[in-house]
């Protein structure tokens, strides 16, 4: 999802809005983390990116996205710019997983 949402609506209340591009949000991980995974792959992990416009946006982590859309709100901010590509990965193993399988 690579998209710029604007933070005005002549109908919506501020607050309503907010609530429904959280949801949206919400929606498409949970969306992608349904889809089946490639082989030799344990989880999806997502590269997420957020700023007011697409020049300016910095990389975060998936769980900062709701703080971020608040600050915009906080900031009085027109719109931003919001980037998750999902992206399959293997977990590492442990770095005690040999010594516990020898006990």
């Amino acid at each position: 999802m690579k998209k710029t949402i604007a933070l005005t609506h002549p109908k919506l209340k501020p607050a309503r809005l907010v609530d429904s591009i959280k949801h949206d949000i919400k929606k498409y991980l949970n969306r992608e983390r349904r889809k089946t995974l490639p082989a030799g792959m344990d989880y999806w992990t997502f590269d997420c990116r957020f700023g007011a416009s697409e020049d300016t946006a910095v990389e975060i982590y998936t769980s900062e996205i709701n703080k971020h859309i608040d600050a915009a709100v906080a900031q009085e901010l027109p719109g931003f710019y919001v980037e998750i590509l999902a992206r399959a990965c293997n977990h590492a193993p442990r770095p005690n997983a040999a010594v516990e399988e020898q006990d």
